[in-house]
């Protein structure tokens, strides 16, 4: 067998390891190492969640963003606020588009209609254990003059939206009060790109 490349991967063996509202599988890899050669098998639980879409409501006229507001098993058991301030988003469900899971979700937790979508990053949400990416966007909507409470009940949802103008999301991205990465990344990509967003959509 010729020598591995810096970028060749070897799966020895795959197995499920357990399987819940989520699934884990475990792997027994090894890969081509930078200076030639094989690494040593490592052998690690990749976190199965699904794909997701994410969407940061804004309303370009008034200046606005609309956010949700729920309860996050994770952020609890890493003690950090367990209801987190974030953005629209959903699991892509087999033959749906990123875009239409976006277009609905913002309906179901929000009770808005997207009027335009813009791409602002596709990425991988912890690459080191966990297949789950994000398209992420920034959707064009008409904001209502107050929140709410939305979310299904079927899927256990209780959202809290909140209304909030520019330089209120901008005061709570620079003091650190987002403390999730969709929320932060769409919240950056907003205030670095804000010029070409409001010239495309006013």
């Amino acid at each position: 067998m010729a020598d591995p490349g810096p970028h060749d991967i070897e799966i020895i063996a795959k197995r499920s390891a357990f399987q819940g509202y989520f699934r884990i599988d475990e792997y027994t890899v090894r890969h081509g190492r930078f200076d030639g050669g094989w690494h040593k098998p490592l052998t690690r639980e990749v976190f199965e969640r699904g794909h997701a879409s994410a969407v940061l409501p804004y309303d370009p006229l008034e200046g606005v963003f609309v956010l949700c507001e729920q309860f996050r098993i994770g952020a609890y058991a890493a003690h950090m606020t367990p209801f987190q301030i974030e953005l629209v988003a959903g699991i892509i469900e087999p033959g749906e588009t990123p875009e239409a899971v976006a277009r609905r979700e913002v309906q179901e937790e929000a009770g808005l209609e997207i009027l335009d979508l813009l791409p602002v990053a596709h990425y991988l949400a912890s690459p080191g254990g966990a297949t789950e990416t994000t398209a992420l966007y920034l959707g064009r909507v008409v904001a209502p003059e107050s929140g709410g409470i939305f979310g299904l009940d079927g899927e256990g949802e209780h959202i809290r939206v909140h209304i909030l103008p520019e330089a209120n999301l901008r005061r709570m991205l620079d003091e650190g009060r987002l403390e999730n990465a969709q929320t932060i990344i769409a919240a950056q990509w907003f205030f670095l790109n804000r010029d070409k967003v409001i010239k495309t959509w006013t």
